[in-house]
């Protein structure tokens, strides 16, 4: 089984700053692609930005400039450093991983989510 926990989420000013992170853990025999999504109330989920286990990233064009996603692979953590926030950020932030277990081989795993708030 696979676990991510995520943390670092809360209510913001506009224009603050917030640091997202997302421990893996579990039976993992390898993590590929690690994400941060978001889910704003009435909206679809959205890909923020994912990251490579080599490092290259992609970011959404509306973060582009203001967040940051980076991993820890000796961690198993991924990162999102977002700053410039503004209300249109608000949302449920979910880390996504896509990990190799032993037992059920390549797959998604998602995390429970984070709300992130900014107050105008």
């Amino acid at each position: 089984q696979v676990q991510l926990v995520e943390s670092g989420g809360g209510l913001v000013q506009s224009g603050g700053s917030l640091r997202l992170s997302c421990a893996v853990s579990g039976s993992i025999s390898r993590i590929y692609d690690m994400a941060w999504y978001r889910q704003a109330p009435g909206k679809e989920r959205e890909l923020v930005a994912a990251i490579s286990n080599g490092g290259t990233t992609v970011l959404a064009e509306s973060v582009k400039g203001r967040f940051t996603i980076s991993r820890d692979n000796a961690k198993n953590t991924v990162y999102l450093q977002m700053n410039s926030l503004n209300p249109g950020d608000t949302a449920v932030y979910y880390c996504n991983a896509h990990v190799r277990t032993p037992s059920l081989g390549r797959g998604d795993s998602w995390g429970q989510g984070t709300q992130v708030t900014v107050s105008s």
